[in-house]
């Protein structure tokens, strides 16, 4: 039994008001088949996820049981550990810039702040998900990726493009992202340190212990520079522990992290003041277990506390400032996912219950008696709001052998804005023309709640809505995909009819940036990839050892609707990313990619974006156990913006070494 009753010592009036429900809650996710899509995106050893060999054979996270790759009628893009390892980049955030139709625009580099999109949503519309546990922040999706792992301890990432609702339930509006950590393999320890230009410095130290049917994984990472331009400086850590225990009755697994950003905040929110600074706590925990050989259960439980101190003015404030905004959000989830299998194929069916709430002095409403910020003298906590997700989901599976077929439906309730039951249903399909070329088509529908910064952030350039709908759409999707003799890729196009879609608008310059639902949005892409493994299409020993294409482009149409956007129609429109690694001599390598970017909107009042080309460069000398390396990031020290008047960093250099050494 879980009751929110008691927080940092204090006894807080929300959470005994919400204390019945909360129980309720809980008792339904234990005894009414509350669902936790865990299955969907499975853990596994990376020498299963080969690119060039085996990742047919590879289960990934496209439906709610688990379904090989060679058999999913959606695109799922997967990134292995060893592209990982090869890849010029330090953060998560600087590797997803290289996924087909992903946009991560940057606002403190190395992993410090970034928006990410998928497939020319917004950065609200993306679900974040940490080994199959939702980790998305409700605040506000500039806080998605704040995440208790480094890179230099991700397994593998895999990416679902398109909505996923019926998959994951609310806020996977335009894709989903899983990332899972090394948590499996035999005991080791692996330590990784980098320095180079700015004054960045980066240590982490990992370790993975393995005794009989018991696995544990323990991670902790810290970096900081000086910062490229004024207050860009940034001193970040996390801490990442995760057990694995296999019996007979099934495998229980735990995962607990803490991740503490600080950072100069240059123009992030507003260029007007661009001395601001930010401080971020996030703490995350959850319990999954996993049973049954014909039923297949998997109950979970998780949480997510994240903490934030915003400044406007890191020094020197205007006579006008009032204070710092402060913000924090609690989220419990509990749920369990039930699939099995017959001659009919596979079904899955459960629910999950989710409570989002937030204490803050900006967000919320006005609260009887104010309460203590934690870890901040004389600071209170004025506002709060609380509201509870319960969402029920159906899933059948057919497998023949050249044809597959997955339909499903999420219907989701919403303690708040008077939405009431929805059903949101989705059909994916696929046939194999012959043994490398297959067709497949989609058609689902997806909702995305407003943040709490969507319904109640005000301030001197900005107005909330607290009574914004919930945004929904209907989406389409089909292509051909290929797969012969160490050539890969796929061909296709989306197109997305998007309503009551939430964005800040205002209809003339003058007025303040208000959130409101748009009548209609609609979006329509391309997409083109393609993956070549010269030595395996040849077969002999090759200077290339890989060379990947990804394009895309994504159209908006805002119908008749005559207002500014500020993020809905401020999207990627073409996409080019090349990807190139090859031998020099014996141990030594190098990986290189290259990217397009040509976005839409304006970053200033007159100013367009500029479409700009990036490079970044990765040399490596490497053995079994060690490797040394140098990055070279934005090589030809492009000039250029990510996101409004947020000046880019130009050329940065870092030289870096690590080690493993086996335990047994």
């Amino acid at each position: 039994m879980f009751t929110f009753k008691r927080w940092g010592g204090k006894s807080y009036s929300l959470f005994n008001a919400i204390k019945k429900p909360v129980r309720i809650g809980v008792l339904l996710a234990v005894y009414t088949t509350v669902a936790e899509p865990e299955f969907v995106f499975a853990q596994t050893d990376s020498s299963k996820v080969s690119m060039e060999y085996n990742l047919d054979e590879v289960q990934v996270g496209a439906q709610r049981t688990p379904v090989a790759f060679s058999q999913v009628a959606r695109i799922v893009s997967v990134i292995n550990r060893e592209e990982i390892e090869a890849a010029p980049v330090q953060s998560i955030q600087e590797l997803l810039e290289y996924a087909l139709s992903v946009d991560v625009r940057q606002r403190g580099v190395h992993g410090v702040q970034a928006d990410i999109s998928v497939r020319g949503g917004s950065f609200d519309q993306t679900l974040i998900l940490l080994n199959g546990i939702n980790i998305s922040d409700p605040q506000t999706g500039h806080h998605a990726l704040n995440l208790p792992v480094s890179l230099k301890n991700i397994q593998r990432i895999e990416i679902l493009e398109g909505p996923a609702a019926r998959i994951f339930g609310p806020n996977a509006f335009s894709g989903a992202i899983n990332i899972i950590t090394g948590s499996e393999g035999n005991s080791s320890m692996k330590i990784d340190v980098s320095a180079g230009q700015n004054k960045l410095a980066d240590a982490n130290i990992s370790g993975n212990l393995k005794t009989g049917s018991w696995n544990q994984f323990a991670a902790f990472n810290r970096m900081s520079s000086a910062g490229y331009i004024n207050n860009t400086d940034f001193k970040t850590w996390n801490a990442f522990y995760q057990t694995k225990l296999n019996t007979k009755p099934g495998t229980l697994d735990f995962q607990a992290g803490r991740t503490n950003k600080a950072f100069g905040a240059n123009s992030f929110y507003t260029a007007t003041y661009p001395n601001q600074f930010e401080e971020t706590k996030t703490t995350f925990a959850s319990l999954k277990f996993e049973s049954g050989t014909k039923i297949h259960l998997t109950p979970s439980v998780y949480w997510r506390r994240h903490q934030d101190r915003f400044e406007l003015f890191r020094t020197e404030p205007a006579s006008w400032y009032k204070g710092h905004n402060y913000h924090l959000t609690d989220v419990f989830g509990s749920n369990l996912n039930v699939w099995f299998a017959s001659k009919f194929g596979k079904t899955a069916f459960g629910a999950e219950i989710r409570t989002e709430n937030v204490w803050s002095n900006v967000l919320g409403e006005v609260m009887a008696i104010p309460i203590e910020v934690p870890g901040e003298n004389n600071q209170l906590f004025t506002k709060s709001y609380s509201r509870i997700t319960i969402s029920y989901f159906t899933e059948h599976s057919i497998y023949l052998e050249k044809f597959t077929l997955s339909a499903g439906a999420m219907t989701n309730w919403i303690s708040d804005l008077g939405f009431g039951w929805n059903i949101y249903p989705g059909l994916d399909a696929s046939l194999a023309l012959s043994d490398h070329l297959k067709i497949y088509g989609s058609a689902s529908t997806s909702l995305r709640m407003p943040t709490f910064t969507d319904l109640f952030y005000s301030g001197p350039t900005n107005l909330g809505n607290p009574d914004l709908k919930p945004e929904k759409s209907v989406n389409y999707e089909g292509g051909i995909k290929f797969n012969y003799n160490g050539f890969s890729g796929h061909a296709g196009s989306f197109h997305r009819q998007g309503k009551d879609l939430i964005d800040w608008v205002r209809e003339k310059e003058t007025d303040k940036w208000q959130t409101k639902n748009l009548t209609k949005i609609n979006s329509t892409g391309i997409e083109v990839s393609g993956t070549f493994f010269p030595e395996k299409i040849w077969n002999k020993n090759l200077f290339v050892t890989k060379l990947g294409l990804n394009y895309s482009y994504i159209y908006l149409d805002k119908g008749g609707n005559n207002f500014f956007s500020n993020y809905v129609l401020d999207n990627l429109k073409h996409k080019f990313d090349l990807e190139l690694n090859h031998k020099i001599w014996s141990n030594l390598k190098a990986s290189w990619r290259l990217s397009y970017q040509d976005r839409n909107g304006m970053r200033t009042k007159t100013e367009s974006y500029d479409p700009f080309w990036l490079v970044n460069t990765r040399l490596m000398w490497k053995t079994p156990s060690t490797e040394i390396y140098v990055l070279a990031a934005n090589l030809f020290n492009t000039a250029y913006f990510d996101l409004g008047t947020i000046q880019q960093p130009g050329r940065w250099i870092s030289i870096g070494i690590n080690h493993q050494i086996k335990l047994k």
